[in-house]
């Protein structure tokens, strides 16, 4: 079975994953650029690549059952959680003509310019994804944090999100498994977090607004809005009020070391900003050793909103 179209001036020079999306429905971007690389979608009966810019009586072909009964249902409802798709070294959320979503691994950094030998930039450079573009960095997130992050695909959208950043206009929200049980169950912490550059010592104010998800006598499920950027920020303050992330060597307050996990139990799990009136949220899905923690120390996570 398959089904046929034929393209109108309307659509001449559009990519030919936007027109699946606007004429189709709210299709995965990863289902369109499967099927266009097995040929289950092809123009002019030949393959073609997602950034292919379609042209006035185009003839674009469906070749695929299950492609053909998502057309017939017309309403394609999805969140980012069941969006998700492999590739190369992270997963994907989301994928847009102007930024992609991920939700980052743990052990892998953004950018080159540490002794990690992959780097996020490098990886999607080579990427099917970016063959008519170049990824752009417009925030940072640990290498051994996991979680939600974003890159642009352009120079403009790259300036537009820096700049949401910069005016403190992306909320984000963070995870963490902690030692030690938190007194209070919310609060904030203002701190003046010291670090040093070529020698000189900076010292930066930091606020972040916390709520504990559970606790128990020994560990915390902490839910962390930052309010600030600074380098390490959570890290240092959770450090400073005695209460370490699990798998944090490096901001310890716990001389015992605990063998059951070797990765930093900080997840970036929710993201949320504003373009032109239009809300985005993205939350990314927790580490299955990130889930394996919270069994073991007997926290739930089911109130995460």
């Amino acid at each position: 079975m398959f089904k046929s179209y034929i393209v109108d001036s309307t659509c001449n020079n559009m990519r030919v994953d936007r027109w699946i999306r606007n004429t189709i429905g709210r299709i995965p971007q990863g289902l369109i650029e499967k099927s266009l690389r097995s040929g289950k979608i092809k123009v002019n009966k030949k393959k073609i690549k997602s950034s292919y810019k379609i042209k006035s009586n185009d003839k674009i072909d469906f070749h695929d059952f299950k492609f053909e009964e998502r057309i017939q249902q017309k309403k394609i409802s999805f969140s980012p959680s069941n969006r998700i798709i492999k590739a190369n070294e992270d997963l994907i959320i989301d994928n847009n003509e102007n930024f992609i979503v991920l939700n980052k691994s743990a052990g892998i950094s953004v950018q080159g310019g540490t002794k990690s030998k992959k780097n996020l930039i490098d990886i999607f450079k080579k990427s099917e994804i970016f063959s008519d573009s170049k990824p752009f960095s417009v925030h940072r997130l640990d290498k051994d944090t996991s979680g939600v992050f974003l890159m642009a695909k352009n120079r403009e959208t790259a300036q537009l999100l820096t700049s949401l950043f910069r005016l403190r206009k992306v909320h984000k929200t963070y995870l963490a498994i902690c030692h030690g049980e938190l007194e209070k169950n919310s609060g904030e912490w203002n701190d003046d977090l010291v670090r040093y550059d070529n020698g000189k010592k900076i010292i930066e104010k930091a606020r972040t607004i916390y709520k504990v998800i559970d606790k128990n006598s020994n560990s915390s499920l902490v839910e962390m809005k930052p309010i600030t950027g600074r380098k390490h920020q959570l890290r240092k303050q959770l450090f400073n009020v005695g209460h370490s992330i699990f798998g944090d060597n490096k901001y310890k307050s716990f001389n015992k070391t605990i063998g059951i996990n070797k990765e930093l139990m900080l997840h970036a799990y929710e993201i949320k900003f504003m373009i032109k009136e239009k809300k985005y949220t993205y939350k990314a899905l927790l580490p299955d050793y990130f889930k394996k923690l919270l069994k073991i120390k007997r926290l739930t996570y089911s109130n995460l909103k």
